[in-house]
């Protein structure tokens, strides 16, 4: 009798044993079948990116190809024939420069917010997208706030080197802080004013206000993020230009830059 209950329980602890090993391979087969499929999932994802910051370069180098920056001696403003940009894309309103960083681009609109978050300037799918003006803007009579968006790429294409703006050694050079844009009828030069990242909200990209009230409050809202200190007046009777772009890869914040319109002239 005894022995029959100790060959039982000798039986009972090597089921519990295959038992557990069963398991513990099974949760190991399970493991690792999850990091491959996770080691899969960041390849594709990773040659996705590659083939769409080969397919911007290439873009960028073409549209390079059709245009020249010319830089008037006076102001400093720049100016930029459209008309063969605009033969590849209608859309094309602009061209804009952002002192101290890569950001050299025509920018484009449209009838919405969405398209050029997922198409490069040549209208080919790409998820880096392009430079796009807000659809509510007009170029030809600024609204209170003119807002450019783009993908803040990794590679700096795109608004990708506007980072550069927290660096101390851009902030020091005051010939930085300024932007340039170029359209049909006018350049224009923009003084920055103000820098800031902050997680993601909507209440900078309003482009009309009710009163001068509500705009300077804005102003004030806007100014007292800043991470730097421009020491430049604005108020009511200005007219501001925001870029605005992801700071981080998963969207969570934004890089925000604010300038105000120092200068304006007709095309030279």
């Amino acid at each position: 009798m005894k022995k029959d209950k100790l060959d039982n329980k000798s039986e009972t602890n090597k089921s519990k044993k295959n038992i557990s090993s069963l398991t513990s391979r099974i949760f190991s087969f399970i493991l690792l079948a999850i990091g491959i499929a996770l080691l899969i999932y960041s390849s594709i994802h990773l040659y996705k990116w590659y083939v769409d910051s080969v397919n911007t370069s290439n873009v960028i180098t073409k549209v390079n190809e059709l245009v020249t920056v010319e830089e008037n001696p006076e102001d400093s403003s720049i100016k930029v024939d459209l008309s063969e940009l605009k033969k590849v894309n209608p859309d094309t309103v602009g061209w804009i420069q952002v002192v101290g960083t890569d950001v050299n681009y025509p920018f484009v609109q449209t009838t919405d917010n969405d398209f050029y978050l997922t198409h490069s300037f040549d209208k080919t799918y790409n998820s880096a997208g392009w430079v796009f003006l807000d659809y509510r803007n007009n170029l030809d009579n600024f609204n209170k706030n003119t807002i450019l968006y783009a993908h803040g790429r990794l590679d700096k294409t795109m608004f990708g080197s506007l980072k550069d703006v927290f660096e101390p050694s851009w902030y020091d050079n005051s010939d930085n802080h300024i932007i340039k844009i170029s359209t049909e009828s006018q350049n224009t030069i923009w003084q920055i004013f103000s820098t800031y990242h902050i997680p993601a909200t909507n209440d900078y990209i309003q482009t009309s206000f009710e009163s001068d009230n509500e705009f300077e409050s804005f102003i004030n809202m806007i100014k007292n993020r800043s991470t730097h200190n421009f020491n430049t007046s604005v108020d009511s009777t200005d007219n501001i230009l925001t870029l605005s772009t992801c700071y981080n890869n998963n969207g969570s914040q934004r890089l925000v830059i604010h300038a105000k319109l120092k200068n304006e002239s007709s095309n030279f």
